[in-house]
């Protein structure tokens, strides 16, 4: 479902993929072949929600904001099953993993992996290409190569998987 808010209707990109489950409200841009999964709830109904390029919201996401501090994703993210996002910033390319909730003013740096089920408490800065875990997350260690491929990986595989949803939804 979309709807607007007060007059302003989100604007997504006509390759990006959104669930028909899915709600989407107020003030949201969602960038080209994003994805947007089941279940999962974006309201811009506070303050704007920014979705760049190539980004996977998956399932039972719950994206929104405080007055005056958007939610900024950038392009290439990664946001796992089950994530709560709050106005925080998550740079290009990085992955919050499963469960994990994202809090005010907090800053996911590029190609930062934030593990499942993590807590990033407001203004919480994780440095880019890192490893953090936990409640509250803690930064743990460097990302590997095996680290940064597992998560290009990943990406891609929903851009692959949004492209064939959207395709039979062309078909109803």
């Amino acid at each position: 479902m979309i709807y607007p808010y007060k007059h302003t209707e989100p604007m997504i990109h006509e390759t990006a993929f959104v669930a028909d489950n899915a709600c989407i409200t107020g003030d949201v841009t969602i960038g080209e072949y994003s994805s947007i999964w089941f279940s999962s709830v974006i309201r811009g109904d506070v303050a704007p929600v920014r979705i760049g390029k190539g980004v996977n919201i998956q399932d039972l996401s719950c994206l929104h904001q405080s007055p005056n501090r958007p939610l900024l994703i950038e392009d290439g993210v990664t946001v796992g099953h089950q994530v709560t996002l709050h106005s925080a910033v998550i740079r290009k390319h990085a992955l919050i993993g499963m469960g994990s909730i994202i809090l005010d003013e907090a800053e996911i740096g590029e190609g930062a992996f934030i593990g499942a089920g993590s807590l990033v408490p407001p203004g919480k800065k994780i440095p880019p290409f890192h490893l953090a875990f936990g409640r509250p997350a803690k930064v743990i260690r460097p990302l590997t190569d095996n680290d940064k491929q597992d998560m290009e990986r990943i990406r891609k595989e929903y851009i692959e998987k949004g492209q064939y949803y959207k395709s039979l939804q062309k078909k109803d």
